[in-house]
């Protein structure tokens, strides 16, 4: 029935004939049994609802700035943070990985545009005598041209290419937020290890105190013995506690010079502590956070962000390895000059064109693409439940927090009046010691209890802003969700 149909009209209808065949194909295929099972956890799972966090329980919080140390009031530490944010190798790693994920957004955009390449191929080649060429032809050797632009298309019918795109986007985003929660890590690891030199500076201010009374009372009791009113038992106990005293401050200076050391390494600076004075817990102003779970942490947190991002770019893998199955249908076209003689190669004799749609359907490829959406929608598991496993692990750090914020202030409070009693006996038995009326043992006693005293007095103060650190690091360090996705999509369209 050919000679029925003109030649253009019979080439139409037998591309539509392909084309439906192809999408005949496409409808048998089976994708059942390969399809994701986790389920993401929501803030209401968490029980991260207005009964948990309500408006009324406590007074709102100011909201947290991305530079919440500098509510600590101490510029040494502004610097320290500022420093470790420009040059620090591990955010510089975060950076660059962010880099590398931008530049893939721009790799798979450019599968979804037109393809046009040339190519210029010279070749010296012997024709078979028994092939297709006829003589003189065949056996001839000859010098054989191509010059030729090819071009295709892909028509994205089934949305391969898109879905390519929103993994690699996604993927992106991710990677924007782990930078961002990298930088928040890093700013809490400097103010907690500033918080740890100053704990040991009060720590090493209180054991330089302890010296200076025990050289004290060991001149009293010197006095006492060389009057007769003591044994040298008394004084030997009373000497021994001096290398005691002197042994405390030289292993704190040990611990204040590798707490600086460790400063450095985060500063990626080498004695960048050296020139700076030592701070003092007491100088440091408390922050103002908030005292209860928010209801709207799980927007708060750049880990969380990151890992619900890669939830979203693990579901586009999971839809483009589902358009595999359905077929590839491109445009393609070459045009050029192709010749025997390369003398012969741009005369106009030489010209060579074409232009047509192609479509491949996998039919038969054993198995391999069901296989392929099987890892995928596992990969989409493993991002859902690690994505869940970070929103438990972000509301228990925030709970743990505000605990330890909430047990330390009450601790203090306890603490502050053990001291003063503690203080007021030690000074009490000196007096009563000096005037004959106590004994030394009674001074030995309340100085252990008036020394471990102001010890837990300094490791209080620094746990205190120890956990306000942590607390700011916990919900999330000013963090905004638009920071992370606006960066991505600015660096990848600035790469288009």
């Amino acid at each position: 029935m050919t000679h029925l149909l003109p030649e253009g009209a019979l080439r139409r209808a037998t591309a539509v004939a392909t084309a439906v065949f192809a999408l005949a194909l496409a409808g048998c295929a089976d994708m059942g049994g390969a399809s994701s099972q986790a389920k993401l956890r929501d803030a209401d799972s968490l029980g991260l609802t207005a009964t948990v966090s309500p408006a009324a329980a406590a007074p709102a919080a100011p909201a947290l700035d991305s530079q919440w140390w500098l509510a600590f009031g101490d510029a040494q530490l502004d610097a320290l943070v500022a420093e470790a944010l420009e040059g620090n190798p591990n955010l510089q790693v975060a950076r660059a990985r962010l880099a590398r994920a931008q530049a893939a957004v721009s790799v798979v955009q450019a599968n979804d545009k037109p393809q046009i390449n040339g190519s210029l191929d010279l070749t010296r080649e012997k024709f078979s005598n028994t092939y297709i060429y006829p003589s003189p032809l065949g056996g001839s050797i000859q010098e054989v041209g191509t010059l030729q632009l090819s071009g295709s298309w892909e028509l994205d019918f089934f949305g391969k290419n898109r879905t390519a795109i929103e993994a690699a986007i996604g993927s992106a985003n991710a990677a924007a937020a782990d930078a961002d929660a990298a930088r928040v890590l890093l700013a809490s690891n400097v103010a907690r290890g500033y918080v740890q030199w100053a704990r040991l500076q009060d720590r090493l201010a209180v054991a330089n105190r302890t010296l200076a009374q025990r050289e004290e009372t060991y001149k009293l009791v010197r006095d006492r013995v060389s009057a007769g009113l003591d044994t040298r038992l008394q004084l030997k106990q009373s000497e021994g506690g001096l290398p005691e005293a002197r042994q405390q401050i030289e292993s704190l200076k040990e611990q204040v010079e590798i707490a600086q050391h460790a400063l450095d390494a985060l500063v990626a600076k080498p004695n960048a502590t050296q020139g700076l004075t030592p701070p003092v817990l007491g100088n440091m102003k408390p922050i103002a956070l908030q005292s209860t779970i928010p209801a709207d942490l799980l927007g708060r947190r750049a880990d969380i962000a990151a890992a619900r991002w890669r939830v979203e770019a693990a579901a586009s893998d999971v839809a483009n390895a589902k358009t595999l199955f359905y077929p590839n249908i491109n445009l393609v076209a070459f045009a050029g000059f192709q010749s025997i003689g390369f003398d012969n190669l741009l005369k106009s004799a030489s010209q060579q064109w074409g232009v047509g749609p192609a479509v491949r359907l996998p039919i038969f490829e054993g198995g391999r693409l069901r296989a392929n959406l099987r890892g995928k929608s596992a990969d989409l598991d493993t991002a859902i439940e690690s994505y869940n496993a970070t929103v438990i692990d972000a509301v228990r750090d925030v709970a743990d927090q505000i605990s330890s914020l909430q047990s330390v202030a009450r601790q203090q409070v306890q603490q502050r009046e053990a001291q003063d009693a503690a203080e007021a006996a030690y000074d009490i038995a000196v007096q009563r010691y000096s005037a004959g009326l106590g004994t030394y043992l009674d001074v030995l006693t309340a100085e252990v209890t008036v020394l471990g005293q102001r010890r837990d007095s300094v490791d209080l103060a620094a746990r205190a802003l120890d956990s306000q650190v942590g607390l700011a690091r916990a919900l999330g360090g000013g963090w905004q969700p638009e920071d992370a996705k606006t960066a991505a999509a600015g660096s990848a369209t600035a790469h288009n």
